[in-house]
């Protein structure tokens, strides 16, 4: 570059300019321009950032499902909070009714699902917690179910049994998916024994094990059925356990070949009675049944099971239900006792020799009932007639092992 060469009106010599004076005469100081260089990248260095840089400057979003504030909130889907621009930390989920709904986190931690759903016509309230302290509170009710639907069960809570009794629930409605319903029942025995549902109908639902019970066994049934939908719109309410006990095994053998009943307890001949059966009419059923109920005195009317007016008798004594159809093993007081052990005579029941009032002590209905407890087995053979329907009562034990299992919905 030239040295420019500046007039001088005054006359004066011509002054020249150094490079150094030159510069800064013009306002150009290289020192400027490298700082103003080093200015501009570090103005740039701030006004950029990178990608993790950009999320981590973001606050995390929780979101909660349903949605805060939601009245008539659906019960058959779980609760679900998920987190974005972060991780959650912490999920909780109560009840207004002291329960809780435990969940998981999927692997990213961004989001927390019930691992079941929440039950109906209950407020919740979700306390959700992100890393780096952001945290959510939301509250939403559960909508109530329309129609519901409950299972009554035999036997009694904390009663005793004989080893041939089952655990057998009837529905209020008819329950279309099965598989639903005995999935949320379970049945489990001390000592351990395997045991499975067999639906008789859309009603009825009875376990058992593949033989009887053992002799002290507890059971505990265990009731999941609350907004468990049975049938569309149709809901079940019950969530709780149950426990019975199998006392002393007695199993009664009817034989009305010989008109007689052994009854065998603990594996022991303990009574041997004569008995009267069904008279060729009115047979009594074969086949294993099981004591359903137990009266010390009923009143006993052909009219309800289909024989029109042949008896009416007030004070039945010690009748013991074998089928629901109406076969007793009852207490006879209004036959002569000669016909005990030589002929057949009932209208179907299996008749013991009795006294009228029910507290003779020394006669053999009384003894029988005495000795006797519900879910007791009793075993009628030779009775000229079929072996009896296994929903008939508590008489599943006429079905083979396979043929129960079939009857399964699981």
């Amino acid at each position: 570059m030239g040295v420019p060469h500046i007039s001088n009106r005054s006359g004066r010599q011509p002054q020249r300019w150094s490079r150094r004076g030159m510069l800064a005469a013009l306002g150009a100081v290289p020192a400027a321009v490298v700082l103003t260089g080093c200015s501009g990248s570090a103005d740039a260095s701030e006004g950029s950032s990178t990608p993790s840089a950009r999320a981590a400057a973001k606050k995390a979003t929780i979101a909660v499902t349903p949605a805060d504030g939601t009245a008539k909130a659906d019960f058959s889907s779980p609760v679900r909070v998920t987190v974005t621009d972060g991780t959650l930390a912490s999920v909780r989920v109560t009840g207004n009714d002291g329960s809780t709904l435990a969940g998981s986190l999927n692997g990213t931690k961004t989001e927390w699902t019930s691992a079941r759903n929440p039950y109906s016509g209950t407020k919740y309230t979700v306390t959700a917690t992100a890393e780096g302290g952001t945290a959510q509170t939301a509250t939403f009710t559960t909508r109530s179910p329309g129609e519901t639907f409950v299972g009554y069960f035999t036997p009694e809570a904390n009663s005793t049994s004989g080893v041939g009794m089952p655990v057998s629930i009837n529905f209020t409605h008819a329950v279309s998916d099965r598989a639903a319903v005995q999935k949320a029942i379970t049945v489990t025995a001390e000592p351990e024994v395997e045991i499975v549902g067999h639906w008789f109908s859309d009603t009825r639902l009875d376990f058992r094990p593949e033989t009887y019970w053992a002799p002290g066994t507890r059971i505990t049934l265990g009731l999941r059925l609350k907004d468990v939908q049975g049938t569309d719109g149709v809901y079940g309410v019950q969530s709780k356990d149950v426990t019975f006990h199998i006392g002393r095994e007695q199993i009664s053998t009817v034989d009305l070949s010989t008109k007689e009943m052994v009854v065998r307890r603990d594996g022991r001949t303990i009574a041997t009675y004569p008995v009267s059966g069904g008279d060729p009419d009115h047979t009594t059923w074969s086949g294993i049944m099981v004591i359903s109920e137990r009266f010390k005195q009923t009143h006993m009317d052909s009219s309800t099971v289909g024989l029109g007016d042949e008896y009416d008798i007030p004070d039945v004594p010690h009748a013991q239900r074998l089928t629901t159809s109406g076969t007793f093993v009852h207490g006879n007081y209004w036959a002569s006792t000669a016909v005990f052990g030589h002929e057949n005579t009932s209208h179907g029941c299996v008749g013991l020799h009795d006294a009228k009032g029910a507290n003779d002590t020394s006669v053999d209905g009384y003894r029988f009932y005495d000795s006797s407890m519900l879910g007791d087995v009793v075993i009628v053979r030779n009775s000229g007639e079929r072996t009896v329907e296994a929903s008939n009562g508590l008489n599943g034990w006429n079905l083979s092992w396979a043929d129960w299992k079939a009857g399964s919905a699981l």
